[in-house]
């Protein structure tokens, strides 16, 4: 097996053995490398520079990805701009409108509270009541 190398000198030789090729010779015209128009620009320059420098320091670049970031900000805005829109709204009722809510606000707050504790109580506090419930219930219905 050949190497590259070989390979290339053999297909050279080959060239050279022709006649009308004798004159040109591949070793003397090397093409060069296109440049890269970014890599060649000042500011990617001044970037990969930048990132050298703090890669050398040990300052990471941001770790999260810029969607992340960008989605982040939105919400953030979303957030503030709908508590700006809420505090606007509760500027411009007045003061009856406010008053209505408050005692909204109290009877709501009143109400919820028994419903709460129902809620919180464990599983078999509520069986228990069940219990207790259908227990009476049926002998009601014995009674009558």
């Amino acid at each position: 097996m050949y190497s590259e190398i070989q390979r290339e000198r053999a297909d050279i030789g080959g060239l050279m053995a022709r006649p009308e090729y004798r004159e040109w010779n591949p070793e003397l015209i090397k093409p060069k490398k296109l440049l890269n128009p970014v890599k060649a620009s000042r500011s990617h320059q001044e970037l990969h520079r930048e990132l050298l420098m703090n890669h050398r320091r040990g300052i990471g670049v941001d770790s999260k990805p810029e969607l992340q970031r960008v989605l982040e900000h939105r919400r953030r805005n979303q957030l503030i701009k709908k508590k700006k829109e809420e505090l606007e709204a509760k500027r411009l009722q007045c003061p009856f409108e406010q008053e209505l809510l408050r005692r909204q606000q109290r009877l709501n707050q009143l109400e919820n509270p028994p419903e709460k504790e129902e809620e919180g109580a464990p599983e078999f506090i509520k069986v228990r009541e069940n219990l207790r419930r259908t227990a009476t219930r049926a002998s009601e219905d014995r009674a009558v």
